[in-house]
Formats: structure tokens, sequence, C-alpha cells
């Protein structure tokens, strides 16, 4: 398997560990593992349980490579495009997920692989992370959603110098330019994820996915449409038990205990 989804358990419950274990290519986005990738998605988007996943890599010295760039070499230009419209769909369903994703980065993330995490909702990296979208040193673009979501995050004048020099990064620069999150000690990118999960894990799940969802959707409407859209996420939680249990607890003075419902 060259894609390992994990779920924990005990006081970790409803974290999965999202990992990619292709360390002869060095993750590079093959055919196999990208669908594995996809039927992962498929059962992380099925199951309730899962309320916060973190995307990581268990080959060490690397997050992901980029495009299997073997593979591309025997493909046809035709399926070379279908290839990248597929790379670009799973993508985006690891950013439609609807509970927070983080993305621990270690070693390199370039072209597709930081094109991957930037579909994370967070990003943490460890110390000696080196990210770029480096491909237009190989004569294409990024097509797996590089040229959309990176000016997103960072601007478009930012995006665009990294982009048209394909510049590699220090995890530090990355972190000053908002390329990532958090800088941490290398390798310490998991703990790091898994700290933070675990700061999500008490909050009532069906408010954090509709936060997620509202502040998602919300980014590519004007202000007056993302308040009503706001709006509509909100009414999503008013009639759940979540929002009562919450309420009790408050007034009995002790930890609330959500189920989802």
């Amino acid at each position: 398997m060259e894609v390992r989804l994990e779920r924990l358990a005990g006081e970790d419950a409803g974290i999965a560990l999202l990992g990619l274990d292709r360390p002869a290519a060095k993750n590079a986005l093959g055919r196999q593992l990208m669908a594995e990738f996809r039927q992962a998605l498929v059962d992380l988007g099925s199951d309730p349980s899962v309320r916060v996943v973190v995307l990581h890599s268990l080959v060490p010295g690397v997050f992901c490579a980029g495009a299997d760039l073997k593979e591309r070499a025997e493909m046809a230009p035709a399926e070379v495009a279908i290839f990248v419209q597929g790379l670009r769909s799973a993508f985006t369903g690891l950013e439609d997920l609807p509970m927070p994703v983080i993305a621990a980065l270690e070693g390199a993330a370039f072209g597709g692989g930081l094109e991957l995490a930037l579909c994370a909702d967070l990003r943490i990296a460890g110390a000696d992370a080196k990210l770029g979208l480096v491909e237009t040193a190989l004569a294409i673009i990024p097509g797996a959603g590089g040229t959309q979501r990176l000016p997103r995050l960072i601007g478009a004048a930012r995006a665009k110098e990294l982009i048209f020099t394909a510049r590699r990064l220090g995890a530090e620069e990355a972190g000053r330019l908002g390329v990532v999150d958090r800088v941490v000690p290398a390798g310490r990118a998991l703990d790091s994820a898994l700290a933070l999960a675990r700061e999500i894990l008490p909050n009532g799940p069906v408010a954090v996915r509709m936060a997620k969802l509202a502040v998602n959707r919300g980014q590519g409407l004007d202000l007056g449409a993302g308040l009503a859209f706001e709006q509509a996420c909100y009414a999503q939680v008013i009639p759940t038990q979540d929002r009562l249990e919450g309420l009790a607890a408050f007034r009995e003075k002790r930890i609330p205990q959500y189920r989802g419902r």
C-alpha cells in the first residue's frame, strides 16, 4: 500500500492519520498512490467519527516530491491532461473534506507535493522542510491547483514571484510568507500537528465542520453574501444535541461530552 489510513483510539479517538508511503519514489504522485488516496478520501468523507485528519509522510526526509515524472514521461499528451485533471479533482476532494485537515511537512514538498499541502486547512513544517512550486523549471505550470490556492493564501504578487522563479523555500521563509502556519524543530511536525488536532478534538464536531464550511465558501463571496452564508451555517448547529449539551455543561461547570449530533 502507498497510502495508509489509520484511525487513532483512546484519548485520540476522532483523529485520523492519512499517510503517504511510497519510499522508493519519495511519495511521487503516481497512478497507484492516487487511486489509494482517492479511496481514502471516500472513506474519510463517509465516516462521521473522524473529527480531524492529519496528512503526513511515512517516508523519512520527504513529504512528497511531486509528480511521478517517470510515469509522466510514458504518457501521451492526452493522457497527461487526464491525469493532471485527476490530481486536481483529488486535491479538491481533500480540501472539501468536512472536517479540519492538518498537513505535517518534513523534508521536500515540491510541485504537486506542495499543491497537495495547500489543500489542507493548516500546515505545520519541520525546520528542515523545503517547499516550492517548481514546475516552470520543467517548462510546465502548477496544474493541480497551485496557481489558484497559493495566490489566495499569500497574495498574487508573492505567488507569481515564487511560481515564475520556481524558487525553493526553506521552512522559515515559508513561514514568514504564510505558506505554512507554524515552523517547529525538524522531526516534530507530526507531533505538533497531533497536538493541534487534540486542541480541536474536544470542540463540537458539527460546529467545527460548519465553521470550516463557512470560512471556505465565504472567501469566494462578497461580505453581504458571506454573512448570509454564515447565517445558514449557524442555522445548522441550532437544532443539534451538541449545542444543548454545551449550554448544560456551561451551566453545570463541567466538561461537555459532544457526540456530533
